[in-house]
């Protein structure tokens, strides 16, 4: 028995939430299959105004599915999806899936370094990319295995009229259509219409099973080497049979989901490309966040559900005041990925009329695993209680054996459905992460309550989170001290109002040299996605270390936050 064992704190769950969810009897394909059937004349997925039905996805999935086949694509063969927000991102994902084929996803933002190492990892041979990002990979080394890369043209999911208003010759049209695609069809390459236009997958085509491998979704450790996270049908299902099953009230068929977290992370995978289409609800994707594009689909059709990161909340907010829009109706908003203060939850509420509650997960867990009741026992400033059919405990993170009691700190496992098997190629982290007993370490410091409620205190880990996402410190550390004006670097996360951190570099210049913040940021901009550059680069004397040499980050960081 350990101090939790009793799960305490289902006396908070919300009315009709259950103690545990049934055990999942479909795969994500089969699920998306089921969706098609029942809700076939409703309306899937919206992109700028254009629309498709459950049953136009159901069979553009089909055609995607047998072009994807003719070309090689089998059971257990990796396809790499390299794509920002888009209709043609659902399709491609629910056609790897229906194949028995493994996704794995990528920011398409990553530069050519950094999706380097992800597929020297994977060894995917196909790859499904956002036709800005297709000369990044066909400039990869051919030793890397990748035969086949399909361009997407995003902008060909929009209206007619959208489109043709793109190509205007103004400046305002020429940056839109800029930001959105390349515009041009790039030589080793092909066309995303070359496979959609096959015919349909035979129906009696064996599918997965539910414990095959769905997803590969990477994710960095302290050291900054990408690792695989391996979750299976089994796992994405669950966590997002947990996620209906917390929300009371949830109108299937009826709801509308506003897609701004992107796909390629495992939070808007989950709560978007899974959740949402598991209860016939409209998905309106945006292809990054944009607070007057959000706005103006919200005139027309009002999201009631919206996942999202305390700086969206923020924005939102104060962009719909500013314009006059009111956000009545958005019933659910479910943060997550970073810190969410109190005031932000108290603005958005007052603005909605509706619940704005805080999670917790990571990508080992698919992501999900706590979250605050959505009902009147929800408590801000915590992370909530976990799921049904999840446990926790509380240990020594020095001596995981040892259990720690009501509010004393120590290290969260979890344990559950959405808990993942394992890193893809990694059976030493996968046994450092994994305990016997199925128990996951997820490296946070909390205390939890005597009725249940967890408080983040501390991370183990020292990655950043930035903007919703992790930054190895390691992998920013590196990148500084290639370029020659940099002797040593220090790089650290430091909290801001808005609940997340700032990426911040302490560094030791070469002798002789001078700090030139411009040239060094665009040595970085190089190496690695924009979100990793630090806000701010400060020049130190020396970077402070222990006995044996490693620098003290923790030192660092409050050298840093010092007025």
């Amino acid at each position: 028995m350990t101090p939790f064992s009793d799960r305490p704190w289902l006396d908070s769950y919300a009315l009709r939430v259950p103690r545990d969810i049934a055990e999942p009897t479909e795969t994500l394909s089969q699920m998306l299959s089921s969706s098609a059937r029942k809700y076939r004349r409703n309306i899937a997925l919206q992109f700028f105004g254009a629309t498709m039905t459950y049953g136009e996805l159901g069979d553009r999935i089909s055609h995607f599915a047998n072009g994807l086949r003719a070309r090689g694509v089998g059971k257990g063969d990796r396809v790499a999806l390299v794509l920002p927000n888009s209709p043609q991102h659902v399709i491609a994902f629910y056609a790897v899936l229906r194949l028995g084929a493994i996704v794995v996803e990528h920011n398409p933002l990553y530069t050519e370094r950094e999706l380097r190492h992800q597929f020297e990892d994977h060894g995917a041979k196909v790859a499904i990319a956002w036709d800005k990002t297709v000369p990044t990979l066909l400039n990869m080394p051919e030793d890397l295995g990748l035969q086949t890369v399909v361009s997407v043209d995003v902008t060909r999911a929009m209206p007619l009229r959208t489109r043709v208003a793109l190509r205007l010759p103004v400046k305002k049209a020429r940056l839109s259509r800029a930001a959105l695609t390349s515009g041009r069809r790039v030589r080793g390459s092909i066309e995303w219409r070359d496979l959609e236009s096959s015919r349909p997958l035979p129906r009696r085509f064996p599918g997965p099973a539910l414990d095959d491998t769905a997803v590969l979704q990477y994710t960095s450790g302290t050291t900054g080497t990408p690792k695989g996270a391996i979750l299976s049908h089994r796992n994405l299902r669950a966590n997002a049979m947990q996620g209906e099953a917390w929300i009371p009230g949830l109108r299937a068929g009826r709801e509308v989901v506003y897609g701004v977290l992107p796909l390629f992370h495992a939070y808007g995978l989950t709560l978007c490309l899974s959740f949402a289409l598991s209860i016939g609800a409209r998905l309106v994707l945006f292809p990054k966040f944009d607070e007057q594009l959000v706005l103006d689909a919200f005139r027309k059709t009002p999201a009631t559900f919206l996942p999202a990161v305390p700086p969206i909340y923020e924005r939102l907010v104060g962009a719909a005041a500013d314009r006059g829009v009111s956000l009545r109706g958005i019933r659910f908003a479910i943060s997550g990925a970073m810190n969410l203060p109190t005031r932000i939850v108290e603005l958005w509420e007052q603005a909605t009329g509706g619940l704005l509650v805080e999670g917790y997960g990571m990508t080992e867990s698919s992501p999900i695993v706590v979250g605050n009741p959505m009902g009147p026992s929800r408590r801000p400033g915590t992370v909530g209680v976990p799921f049904p059919s999840t446990d926790i405990r509380v240990v020594d993170p020095d001596d995981p054996s040892i259990d720690r009691g009501v509010n004393e700190e120590g290290e969260l496992l979890v344990r559950g459905p959405q808990v993942f098997s394992g890193y893809w190629n990694r059976p030493t982290e996968t046994a450092e992460t994994l305990l016997p007993g199925g128990w996951l370490r997820t490296g946070d410091i909390v205390t939890v309550s005597a009725d249940g409620f967890v408080t983040v205190v501390d991370r183990i880990k020292e990655l950043i989170i930035t903007g919703g996402f992790n930054v190895a410190p390691t992998e920013v550390e590196e990148a500084l001290i290639s370029h020659p004006d940099i002797a040593d670097a220090a790089v650290v996360g430091i909290r801001t109002p808005q609940g997340g951190e700032d990426v911040v570099a302490a560094v030791v210049l070469s002798a002789g040299a001078s700090l030139d913040v411009p040239a060094i940021r665009e040595h970085l901009k190089q190496r690695m996605a924009a979100y990793k550059v630090p806000r701010r680069i400060e020049v130190v004397d020396e970077l402070p270390r222990n006995i044996v040499g490693k620098v003290l980050r923790r030192v660092v960081r409050e050298q840093l936050s010092a007025p």
